[in-house]
């Protein structure tokens, strides 16, 4: 993609930008939701590299959140409590794609449990509110609940503490996944220093937490690359020879560089930054590093393209590439699996 290419995009995408800061009302920012899906499928298809087309959608994803909280704060009388509102999962990595759902939680500041539990009652209208208002731009409610409006994600920073602590404490299954969630957290929108405060506490409870790294892992290693010894892909028998590219691609690496990120205490969130953070750490070679980004992007970009052609998610027939993309995918994953033998050599863990 050329300069002469870029700058009518980059325009494009500031124009966005602008209109979602102005728009009147969530009618408007439906529009400019669907706007934001439109200008990154045209950069996709500019080859403007995975890593610049899920970072703009992101962006103006993050924007649209970001206005709706502004517009119902208009609506609602919020008590004089500090808050602020969480994006998590993909959303707190910028690595969204076309197909996403709604993975937030509110945060919010109260000097005992008495208070917090005043305060809830007074946050939840909000946050079910704008958990509604953001379905109606296009991003589904999360089917397991993860959302601001739910009770259960509406803490104060003590509760999410707490919550934190039990987590790496105790890695059963449930949390586990709570942990693959929540842990990539952003703020989008209010008192960003209280998200901040989270993040400290997090980096202070994993920091070479071996046991709960270790598990972890063996979570994380439960999803293999799908690759065989005689064929190229090895497709699951009832996929209808699709494979799953977010289980069992990018999850892979979004999953090992958040283990080795969360026990090297760094701050970083999104994929690419963690593992460029590790090498710099010296826990893995720049060269490797480089690898895995490439791999990832190269994965996002496959998985960005499916959903531009049609996929309602992440499910990829390999029969359906050319020969090029066919070896880029296959590359990506053995790269996947590298991976993931570094982190079972870091724990000793025998498959």
């Amino acid at each position: 993609m050329n300069d002469s290419e870029v700058l009518p995009r980059a325009g494009a995408v500031t124009a966005c930008a602008a209109r979602i800061a102005a728009a009147p009302d969530v009618a408007a920012l439906a529009a400019c939701a669907a706007e934001a899906r439109q200008l990154a499928t045209a950069l996709h298809r500019e080859e403007a590299g995975a890593a610049l087309v899920t970072g703009v959608l992101s962006r103006l994803n993050d924007a649209i959140a970001a206005r709706v909280l502004a517009l119902l704060q208009q609506r609602f009388r919020l008590p004089p409590a500090r808050w602020c509102w969480l994006g998590l999962g993909s959303e707190g990595r910028l690595e969204q794609t076309l197909a996403t759902d709604q993975d937030n939680g509110l945060v919010f500041s109260a000097s005992d449990d008495g208070e917090a539990q005043q305060l809830r009652e007074l946050f939840l209208p909000f946050a079910g509110a704008a958990n509604q208002a953001l379905a109606e731009c296009g991003f589904p409610p999360c089917d397991g609940g993860i959302m601001a409006g739910n009770p259960r994600w509406c803490l104060s920073q003590s509760e999410w503490l707490e919550g934190f602590s039990a987590w790496v404490r105790t890695p059963e299954p449930e949390a586990l996944l709570n942990a693959a969630i929540f842990f990539d957290f952003q703020p989008l929108a209010g008192d960003a220093a209280l998200a901040a405060g989270l993040r400290q506490a997090l980096s202070e409870l994993t920091r070479g937490n071996e046991i709960f790294l270790r598990m972890m892992t063996v979570n994380a290693l439960a999803a293999s690359p799908p690759l065989g010894r005689l064929r190229d892909f090895v497709i699951e028998s009832g996929s209808g020879g699709t494979i799953d590219l977010k289980k069992f691609g990018s999850r892979i690496f979004v999953d090992a560089a958040r283990i080795m990120a969360l026990g090297a205490g760094a701050a970083e969130t999104s994929t690419a930054a963690r593992l460029r953070r590790m090498a710099a750490e010296g826990i893995m070679s720049k060269l490797d590093a480089e690898a895995a980004v490439h791999a990832f992007h190269a994965l996002q970009g496959i998985r960005f393209a499916a959903q531009v052609a049609g996929a309602a998610g992440n499910e990829l027939d390999p029969q359906n590439l050319n020969r090029f993309d066919r070896r880029v995918l296959l590359e990506a994953l053995r790269q996947a699996r590298a991976l993931q033998q570094k982190l079972k050599s870091r724990f000793h863990i025998e498959t």
